[in-house]
């Protein structure tokens, strides 16, 4: 274990937008290494989702840090409650997940979170393991421990509640559920985004009524997307999810402006703080290319999901790609038959797999980002004369139209 407080604070505080309480922390640390006890590091993720985008490795690389630092990483799969369904940041009543999809989407998560943490330095825990042994008494004992009052000061329910629009009873039950986690894991530090703040305290202060020493809480920054704009979201189409192809996720990440490669690098990155400030003010003073660090940090991010081998690959392709105007060899194929010549573009790239929908597709192509051999197209009917095309989506994406 690090010894030294004041490196573990600075690798801790790496990114964070809050920690409560710094002071609180730092005695939890000291009293760790008096003990030589390893602090117990929570982070919570519902399987809603079954793939991760680099938007959810902010909070998997903070564990890291403290894995790096010596304490004991809980990483929570929350099969129970996302049974529920996390009501923070929604404007209605959400759909719970079935018993099914619930172990599926865990299952993905699974095998996803180790190219990150160190296995045998993680614990993977699911909180259907002591919520299923919850009684009605010990429910109803719960729910005593919060008011009304103080769960409408939740920001999603308070608007809710003064739209009149429904707020469903076992919503309330979703913040006191993921606390009771705490006081069952006898948490030390849990993580969490900025937007779950709310729940966050309820641990804090649900330890406190059952006898424990309140969890430390450090919030992390929700990522921005490839746009710089919008948190990164599948449903937004701005994210590089982590199981994309290394050439697909290293062109993503050499499309983002330079001033957010500063912002991914201080959070997803490996590379020391005082490297990327040394980095940053070259840039500045015109002695280093940003383009030779985005390079160096899609190769990062790359070779961490896909290999060494992965990543130079990917990243002479796009050299290739860009530098010299290439189409690449192995885009993939997709083959019309005969007679079809006349088509409706936003179904063809939705059902060659290229995009994921064909609202994707006609917002691509209303953007003028949708180009057939060469020439951008704005109609989503288009007529094929030729029995080969290329059609380019965006600025790394082909694909081949074959009509045999």
């Amino acid at each position: 274990m690090e010894k030294d407080i004041d490196k573990q604070l600075e690798l801790i505080r790496r990114g964070a937008v809050e920690i409560i309480d710094e002071k609180e922390l730092r005695e939890k640390l000291l009293k760790s290494i008096k003990e030589d006890r390893p602090l117990r590091v929570k982070a919570g993720f519902d399987p809603t989702a079954p793939d991760l985008h680099l938007g959810h490795t902010v909070l998997i690389q903070k564990l890291k840090h403290f894995q790096d630092l010596g304490h004991e990483v809980l990483f929570l799969i929350g099969d129970f409650t996302g049974m529920i369904g996390d009501p923070t940041g929604k404007s209605e009543t959400r759909k719970p997940l079935t018993p099914e999809q619930v172990q599926e989407n865990a299952r993905t998560y699974k095998e996803q979170i180790f190219k990150i943490l160190d296995p045998e330095k993680t614990k993977i825990v699911f909180n259907s393991k002591w919520l299923n042994s919850l009684t009605p008494i010990d429910i109803i004992k719960l729910c005593a421990k919060y008011t009304v009052a103080r769960m409408l000061e939740r920001d999603d329910f308070k608007k809710r509640f003064s739209a009149r629009k429904p707020i469903a009873i076992h919503e309330f039950l979703y913040p006191l559920l993921q606390g009771y986690d705490s006081v069952a894991l006898k948490a030390d530090v849990e993580l969490g985004g900025t937007d779950q703040t709310f729940n966050l305290l309820v641990g804090r202060e649900l330890q406190r009524d059952y006898g424990q020493e309140p969890q430390i809480i450090i919030t992390m920054p929700l990522l921005e997307g490839l746009d710089g704009v919008q948190k990164m979201s599948k449903s937004l189409g701005n994210y590089v999810g982590i199981t994309e192809p290394p050439k697909e996720m290293f062109g993503k990440l050499m499309s983002i402006s330079d001033e957010l490669m500063f912002r991914y690098m201080e959070l997803l990155s490996s590379i020391d703080l005082d490297e990327i400030k040394r980095l940053k003010s070259a840039i500045n003073q015109g002695k280093l290319h940003p383009k030779k660090v985005k390079e160096d940090f899609a190769s990062e991010i790359v070779a961490r999901f896909h290999g060494v081998d992965e990543a130079q690959r990917a990243k002479d392709a796009f050299r290739a790609q860009f530098s010299q105007g290439k189409i690449p060899d192995d885009i993939p194929v997709f083959n019309i038959p005969k007679g079809h010549k006349v088509v409706f573009l936003p179904k063809l790239l939705k059902d060659s797999g290229i995009l994921s929908s064909t609202s994707e597709a006609r917002r691509l192509i209303k953007q003028g980002a949708v180009s057939v051999d060469g020439e951008k197209i704005h109609q989503e009917e288009i007529e094929f004369n030729k029995d080969e095309v290329v059609l380019k989506i965006g600025k790394r994406r082909f694909l081949r139209v074959i009509f045999s």
